[in-house]
């Protein structure tokens, strides 16, 4: 028990750490307004055909793909974490309040690939934030995957209400005083930022290890086998996130309510998950758990097969915080083990997993509901987590070529 609580004194000791704690719970919750009602967004309210919204989404993924790693490798190399985190919420201020008036579809797919693109540096930024100010304190290397998952797990506390309320929001507000709430809560992160976290340009190690290009560490067979195993598992998450609540209002004849419900479910068991998983990853290889955490995401989508009412998805939220508590948690913390000296790149690296996964899923998910419908559409994300464990157990197998940073200093 003693060993249990320590993170939490030392936590609430340090004043850096606090700020972050607060940081993650501001994006977790920008974020919960408006992640679960995307497809319910571009469909029912700006009235995009599928294959449109799919289209819609995929584009603005790219440009969030391109405009992040770029801003990464700055972030390394010229500019603080703080300006950064600035940039990011001064863009997803103005990203949301567009979403809010907007509704041409043209005009939409600008805001979202640009101003909204920019604005995804946040996440990313904050948690290569948060293993520098780990790195620079007393707390022990091998301690911080606890760490970093009790942020992630504040970041996943705020899912806990955040759909819930963005429903009633949306149905008493309409979607615009949705985006509007999420811009209001990306200015409260920008004030915390100003006020609390410095500006510390990047060491000069740093700069050296950023010199590599990017195409150079990914031929690292065992962080490309890493890599294309986290695609396969965010394109599943992102067909599960588009697919699930149009599922329960087309087939299951629920309600929007009901929606924002499903997505308040699993946060609450992610946080204790997640605190486990992180206290394990303390002890042992988290490749184990990231495995274990990627056969139970087979498992979860198998069962949303089966659901025949909405409450039945309730019970199912259980398994899949499990899945969001590994992969969202402790797999922080395991790409920022292959590349310790660059937080932001590799931070950045599962970030674009997580983008080019949801860029694949955008792209399938208009085509898959036409052809499978929804429930079909569930077996493709068990089919695609089954790929990635696949790729997890075979990555042992494969030699990784060195990346010698003294060719480059």
């Amino acid at each position: 028990m003693q060993r249990l609580l320590a993170p939490w004194r030392i936590l609430f000791r340090h004043r850096g750490f606090v700020v972050l704690l607060g940081c993650n719970l501001l994006l977790g919750l920008a974020y919960s307004f408006v992640g679960p009602f995307m497809s319910m967004f571009g469909t029912l309210e700006v009235g995009m055909k599928p294959l449109v919204f799919s289209l819609f989404m995929t584009t603005t993924s790219v440009s969030a793909i391109a405009l992040t790693t770029l801003l990464a490798r700055w972030s390394d190399t010229h500019f603080s974490r703080r300006a950064m985190l600035v940039l990011g919420c001064v863009c997803g201020i103005a990203g949301y309040a567009a979403y809010a008036i907007v509704r041409d579809v043209v005009w939409l797919t600008v805001i979202g690939s640009l101003v909204l693109g920019v604005s995804s540096i946040t996440f990313s930024q904050l948690f290569a934030h948060a293993r520098e100010l780990i790195a620079a304190s007393d707390i022990p290397p091998r301690d911080t995957p606890l760490y970093l998952n009790v942020f992630r797990l504040f970041f996943a506390l705020a899912w806990t209400a955040g759909p819930a309320v963005a429903a009633w929001v949306m149905v008493k507000y309409s979607y615009r005083g949705m985006f509007l709430v999420a811009a209001l809560v990306f200015f409260l992160l920008l004030l915390t930022v100003l006020r609390f976290i410095p500006a510390t340009p990047p060491t000069p190690v740093m700069r050296a290890a950023a010199r590599v290009p990017l195409r150079e560490t990914l031929r690292r067979g065992d962080l490309l086998a890493n890599f294309t195993a986290f695609v396969f598992v965010f394109a599943a998450g992102t067909l599960a996130m588009q697919n699930l609540p149009l599922l329960v209002l087309n087939e299951l004849g629920g309600h929007e309510q009901q929606v924002g419900i499903i997505y308040s479910i699993a946060p609450v068991f992610e946080l204790p998950f997640m605190y486990y998983f992180g206290f394990l990853a303390t002890r042992g290889d988290q490749t184990r758990i990231i495995r274990l955490g990627v056969g139970l995401a087979v498992a979860y989508y198998f069962a949303l097969t089966l659901v025949r009412v909405p409450w039945h998805v309730y019970p199912v939220q259980v398994l899949g915080a499990a899945v969001t508590a590994v992969v969202a948690g402790v797999a922080i913390s395991f790409f920022q083990s292959y590349l310790p000296d660059q937080a932001g790149t590799a931070t950045n690296l599962y970030a674009t997993a997580q983008r080019i996964g949801s860029t694949g899923a955008y792209l399938l998910f208009g085509g898959l509901v036409a052809t499978i419908g929804h429930r079909g559409v569930f077996v493709v994300c068990a089919t695609f987590s089954a790929a990635a464990l696949a790729l997890l157990f075979a990555r042992r197998r494969i030699e990784p070529v060195p990346v010698a940073l003294a060719e480059v200093a």
